[in-house]
């Protein structure tokens, strides 16, 4: 199956679940919790704050390992006038985070970090429902995030 077979597919919509592809073409759906969407929420009213570029609620990334769709991204504007709203977008935005969800492993969640990173992201938040966040460069762990955000302290809302 291709993305935009996702997209046409009218069974697949209006489901609780976000969807992913993965590199055989096979539907991945995890569960989202309102909390979950509280936090995107959250974390894209911050990203709106960065000048210079958009924030985005499930963004889709073609991958090597299929499509990913990270919660949140941030792309600048060189990044859209690259790419407008292609789907899904063909390298990740500059700034991709994902919201862990309870079906979520640790392994599951350094593996899409690796992906959005190797397909062009600067960075990658992993942001927990208790509050914590961790961030990802190229480099590996980061104690801050390189753009300057802090999105701890909205968090606990």
């Amino acid at each position: 199956m291709r993305w935009a077979d996702v997209l046409a597919d009218k069974t697949l919509q209006d489901l609780p679940y976000k969807i992913e592809l993965d590199r055989w073409g096979n539907v991945v759906m995890s569960p989202a919790s309102n909390r979950h969407g509280r936090l995107q929420g959250v974390i894209c009213s911050l990203l709106e704050r960065l000048p210079g570029g958009r924030a985005l609620i499930e963004c889709s990334i073609d991958t090597p390992e299929g499509v990913k769709v990270a919660d949140v991204a941030w792309g600048s504007e060189a990044f859209f006038a690259r790419h407008d709203y292609a789907t899904p977008y063909p390298e990740a935005p500059e700034l991709c985070v994902e919201v862990r969800s309870p079906a979520n492993t640790e392994e599951e969640l350094r593996f899409k970090t690796r992906l959005y990173l190797q397909a062009g992201a600067r960075e990658v938040w992993i942001v927990f429902e208790n509050g914590e966040v961790r961030f990802f460069g190229p480099e590996g762990e980061r104690s801050d995030s390189a753009y300057g955000l802090d999105p701890r302290p909205l968090l606990n809302h």
